[in-house]
Formats: structure tokens, C-alpha cells, sequence
């Protein structure tokens, strides 16, 4: 061992990363909204022209093509854009859909089809809804079959399982709701930094509780580690209130009170100011988000009491052509590690289908 090595606490882990991923969120907070954007008429009009064209012969959303939504505009942005969430800072936000003006299956067609641009929609939950209503039902949290995007509680920052998470913006609440993001490479540095000891707790194994959506000879976990290092890249799975709950089952391997050091930092450090970034969404924003390199997070949120007006979000769990390669440890949740073909929740029986309303 050279006297470097012995002298570096984390000399055995994966390097620090650099990079556009690699960021603090005030940083990109001076630079100004350079992720956003914004459509040009030409391009949402190509939008629209199909959106209503397919809803109006009542297409089925979920088994939607890219081929059944051309949009040799826009195409070619979306293309730029996709490069930008997989390779460099890891998010982006498309404006100006006319959502205020469309039916519900017109909003929910458009957002399917651009996302037939970006990937190939997975299934969200064991209902198989490839298309997901972000939306407060009146549950809580604490029920450990109910997800936390069905309630208008804090999320906490996770990640989806899947390349990329997409949502679309119909209707904010009242008050609160925001979006947050942090980069979970920087976690990794700042972690690496201060206590690589427990930084290599998270690159072992730890159980996430499915919260009862468990495939065919699977068990009602998953076990990944929070880090994996794989051919070169870094990537994060992560979701404190579910590894939480991973511990009522009694073969989950036991979380020591080293590993609750360890995710007691990687939360502490993610809901850092120095480090997360917070943004509002307007109606018509889609908001595209790289699992394996960001966390996300939603403020909760104070609702209108008018059904009409409560805050309403479309969201879309992509598959992406050109996506990194993921180690075989991730099939475990992912059902499959195959680049366009992975991710998504997988259990016996499911149909893909799209609802068009919140169930």
C-alpha cells in the first residue's frame, strides 16, 4: 500500500465526482432558471395537433408508440434535453403546455406521448398504471400499503425506480408543494469527506420495504445498496421512510446503529440548504428527473378545498435509450437490468393500463 493510501481514510472507495452531476444547488440557484425549457409555438402546437387527434379517437394511452406521436420539431430537442438529465446535471423542465385548455385525456395522451420521445413508460404500481396521478387521496403515510405520493405529506427526498422520473404539472396546491432536488453524487462527496466509515455501510446491501407490491418468488423487500460503483458510474436507490419499514419484516437484515448513522447523515446532508435546490412548478411544466444521479423531494402542501382546483400531477416511470449501465444487484427491484427495458414494478396478474383519474 503506498504512503497515500495509508494515510487516506477513504482510499478504498470509489473516487469523489466531478462533473455537471456532481453540483450544490445554490451554485445552479445563481445561474438562474437554465434548466427550464421553454417551447416555442411551433413545437406545442405539433403537441397539441396530436394530442387531439389520438383522443379523439380514443386511443389507448398505454399502448401508445412513438410512432403514433410524431413530432419531427420537437423530436430532436427532446433528444438534447435527454442527453442533458442522463449525462450531465441530471434534470430539466419543459414549459408552456397548453394543460389549462386541455381535456384530461387530451393533458394525459400529450404527456404519454412526449414520453414515447424520452423512453418506454414502466408500471408505477401492481396495478399496472403507466400513467401515475400525483394527488392527495386523504391517506396517511403510516399505513404501510399506502405510498407517500398519496397523501399531501413531506415525500422526503428518494428515488423512483427507474431512469427517469417525468412529471407533468396540472394544478398547484394552495400553498406549499414544492419541488426539491439534491444530487446524490455530491452526498456521496461530502460523505466520502467527512465519514467514509459510513459511507461504506451504504455500499453494502440494505432492505427496502415493496410496501406490498412483491413479484412472483420475490420477498417483501428488495436489498440494494444505497451506493453501487459499477463500470465507471455512480448510482444512488434511495428511500429512508421504506428502509425504515423493511425492519417489521423478521428476515430483513438488521439495521445496526452504524447504519443509522449513516442514513441519519445522507438525509441530514440532503436536506442541506447548502446542497438541495428548490423549485415551483407551473401548470404546463414537465419536470424530467435522473434517478441514478438526483434524489427528489416535495414540500407538503395545503390544498384547495374545491376538488376542481386541488394540486394535480401526471407522472411517467421511464425506461431510457442511452441510460447506464446498472449492476445485477438492481434487478432485484428493477426486474431487469437491460437498458431500455428495466425498472418499474412487476407482480402477477398486472395489465398496463392508463388511468385518467387518481384511484
Amino acid at each position: 500500500m503506498s504512503d497515500i493510501a495509508a494515510n487516506d481514510p477513504a482510499a478504498d472507495l470509489p473516487p469523489a465526482q466531478a462533473g455537471a452531476a456532481a453540483w450544490y444547488g445554490p451554485d445552479l440557484a445563481r445561474q438562474g432558471s437554465r434548466w427550464v425549457v421553454e417551447l416555442d409555438p411551433a413545437e406545442i402546437a405539433e403537441v397539441d395537433a396530436a394530442a387531439r387527434r389520438l383522443a379523439a379517437a380514443g386511443a389507448d394511452i398505454a399502448a401508445m408508440e412513438r410512432e403514433d406521436f410524431p413530432l419531427p420539431r420537437l423530436a430532436p430537442r427532446l433528444a438534447g434535453v435527454l442527453a442533458e438529465v442522463l449525462d450531465g446535471r441530471g434534470f430539466a423542465v419543459l414549459r408552456g403546455l397548453p394543460v389549462d385548455r386541455w381535456t384530461m385525456r387530451e393533458a394525459a395522451t400529450a404527456f404519454f406521448g412526449i414520453g414515447t420521445h424520452l423512453g418506454r413508460a414502466r408500471s408505477q404500481n401492481a396495478r399496472g398504471h403507466v400513467l401515475g396521478h400525483v394527488r392527495d387521496l386523504g391517506l396517511r403515510s403510516d399505513d404501510p400499503s399506502v405510498r407517500i405520493y398519496q397523501t399531501s405529506e413531506r415525500q422526503t427526498y428518494h428515488t423512483d425506480s427507474c431512469d427517469v422520473v417525468a412529471l407533468l404539472c396540472l394544478r398547484t396546491a394552495r400553498a406549499g408543494g414544492l419541488s426539491t432536488l439534491v444530487s446524490s453524487s455530491t452526498i456521496f462527496n461530502e460523505m466520502r469527506r467527512r465519514r467514509p466509515d459510513l459511507l461504506r455501510l451504504l455500499m453494502q446491501p440494505i432492505a427496502t420495504d415493496r410496501r406490498g407490491e412483491v413479484p412472483a418468488g420475490g420477498k417483501p423487500f428488495f436489498l440494494i445498496p444505497v451506493f453501487s460503483w459499477h463500470q465507471g458510474h455512480l448510482t444512488a436507490i434511495y428511500q429512508r421512510q421504506y428502509v425504515d419499514s423493511a425492519q417489521r419484516f423478521a428476515d430483513a437484515p438488521r439495521l445496526t446503529p452504524a447504519h443509522v448513522d449513516a442514513l441519519d447523515l445522507f438525509d441530514a446532508l440532503a436536506n442541506d440548504p447548502a446542497l438541495n435546490l428548490h423549485m415551483e412548478f407551473r401548470p404546463g411544466d414537465v419536470q424530467l428527473v435522473h434517478n441514478h444521479t438526483l434524489l427528489h423531494d416535495r414540500t407538503a402542501f395545503d390544498d384547495w378545498p374545491d376538488p376542481d382546483r386541488r394540486r394535480h400531477l401526471l407522472r411517467l416511470w421511464l425506461a431510457c435509450p442511452g441510460a447506464r449501465p446498472l449492476p445485477d444487484v438492481f434487478a432485484d427491484r428493477y426486474g431487469s437490468v437491460a437498458i431500455g427495458d428495466r425498472g418499474g414494478v412487476v407482480v402477477p396478474g398486472m395489465r398496463l393500463n392508463a388511468p385518467l383519474e387518481a384511484v
